[in-house]
């Protein structure tokens, strides 16, 4: 669903099978734009809805382990981008999922012109941590359009 068609955040969540969840104020230090986060599951494996507005992303970040780890991607609404470093990006739309592997300097978030949500399933590992670092610059994210 693009943005010219969802009015807001709460529009966006009542047209997914995800709650919208809260503002993600304790991450927002690693995003540019407003995010939204609403855990799925604590218990055995954590897994999140993350829900972007239009031109949010996350800064680029690997996920640390020494056995294990990473991240799982299963878009659930809207359009969005994951990109590794050195690579394209990958357009993410509803029912894709994109496999993370721990060790890998990447970023995602929504398309520029929609709101973007997707479930993030951290993969269990031995060590397990992420490390965030600088922003996509605005200039790396224009060119995906």
């Amino acid at each position: 669903m693009e943005s010219n068609c969802i009015a807001d955040a709460a529009a966006f969540a009542a047209a997914t099978a995800f709650p919208l969840g809260k503002p993600n104020d304790a991450y927002a230090a690693y995003f540019s734009g407003r995010s939204f986060l609403a855990p799925v599951s604590t218990d055995q494996v954590f897994i999140a809805n993350v829900t972007f507005e239009p031109g949010c992303r996350n800064n680029w970040h690997v996920h640390h382990a020494e056995a294990g780890g990473g991240q799982i991607l299963i878009c659930v609404g809207g359009r969005g981008y994951c990109q590794f470093e050195g690579e394209p990006a990958v357009e993410m739309r509803p029912g894709d999922c994109v496999n993370i592997p721990a060790g890998v300097r990447h970023w995602h978030g929504a398309a520029p012109d929609s709101w973007f949500s997707h479930l993030a399933v951290e993969v269990p590992g031995e060590a397990a941590s992420t490390e965030w670092l600088e922003p996509v610059s605005d200039e790396e994210y224009a060119a995906l359009a």
